[in-house]
């Protein structure tokens, strides 16, 4: 079998995106490219790495055992540079992928817990859906992810070997609203009461979840607003454009004008917090920011 360096980043790469498309617009290629590197591969390994579905792609068990080496040969390819060109890390890099809102309330206290306890480790973020990350952590492109799973509770993706996830917390999820719309001066708001209200949401597509919008709320949702950033949706809500779901560990960076109500007529939506990596013994770094992560919460 005879795999090149760029092959293998096409196979990381759309492990995590899902799709051709997406791989190749990362990367900086072509659709067409990705797809001959795609085929490319398959004829050196003699199977099937890909299975091609109508909302993307994702990988055959071939694919995801290929990957697994891919992940190691990567590495020590980017290792190897380094050493080549001199520029060695003086500190252990670990590379976090933490859920939409904990960039508000979790990541700044870690980070900052994880300098005075652990100043050799550097931590590099990005955010993204639980979905998301949870690719990005199959394909190796991070090292640690912080994730949200809503009941039963079970956010891993079904593959082989089983990811290493701890709980750190259960957070309740709540409504928020403008301090001096319809709903001022209530502590709660009763679910029928929710059918007909503007919802400001997250984008979604068919294979990330909807996020803002209350879970189970019956009939369609009238979605208003899509914003991504959680600076926008709240100050949204804070003008009174709409409402949306906020877990209730956001409570202290609300902006003015937005209060928190619990929501009546149904269960509590509870929302757990989670800390995932790869199987196998961690890393000193990524044990570092386990800790720091888990101490932040």
């Amino acid at each position: 079998m005879d795999f090149s360096s760029t092959a293998l980043r096409v196979l990381r790469q759309v492990a995590e995106s899902g799709s051709f498309t997406a791989a190749a617009s990362r990367l900086g290629y072509t659709q067409s490219a990705v797809s001959r590197q795609a085929a490319a591969l398959e004829r050196s390994a003699g199977a099937v790495l890909f299975e091609r579905r109508p909302y993307g792609v994702r990988l055959t068990p071939a694919g995801l055992a290929l990957l697994r080496h891919a992940r190691t040969i990567l590495d020590s390819v980017a290792e190897a540079e380094r050493d080549l060109t001199g520029a060695a890390p003086q500190s252990e890099l670990v590379r976090a992928g933490v859920f939409l809102s904990a960039g508000a309330v979790i990541l700044p206290t870690a980070l900052t817990r994880l300098a005075a306890a652990s100043p050799q480790v550097t931590v590099t973020t990005r955010e993204g859906t639980t979905p998301g990350l949870i690719r990005a952590l199959r394909a190796g492109s991070i090292d640690i992810a912080v994730l949200t799973s809503r009941p039963p509770h079970r956010p891993s993706d079904g593959e082989s070997p089983r990811l290493h996830i701890d709980t750190v917390e259960d957070t309740e999820l709540l409504v928020g609203v403008s301090a001096t719309g319809v709903f001022a001066g209530r502590s709660a708001v009763h679910v029928d009461e929710l059918v007909d209200a503007p919802w400001i949401a997250t984008p979604s597509s068919n294979s990330e979840p909807l996020l803002g919008v209350w879970p189970g709320l019956p009939g369609r949702p009238r979605i208003v607003h899509t914003a991504r950033d959680w600076l926008t949706k709240l100050q949204l809500v804070a003008g009174g454009f709409g409402v949306t779901t906020v877990p209730s560990r956001m409570s202290t960076v609300l902006p003015t004008g937005v209060s928190l109500l619990h929501v009546d007529g149904v269960p509590p939506e509870v929302r757990r917090i989670l800390v995932a990596r790869l199987p196998g013994p961690p890393a000193p770094g990524i044990s570092a920011v386990t800790r720091a992560i888990t101490s932040a919460v």
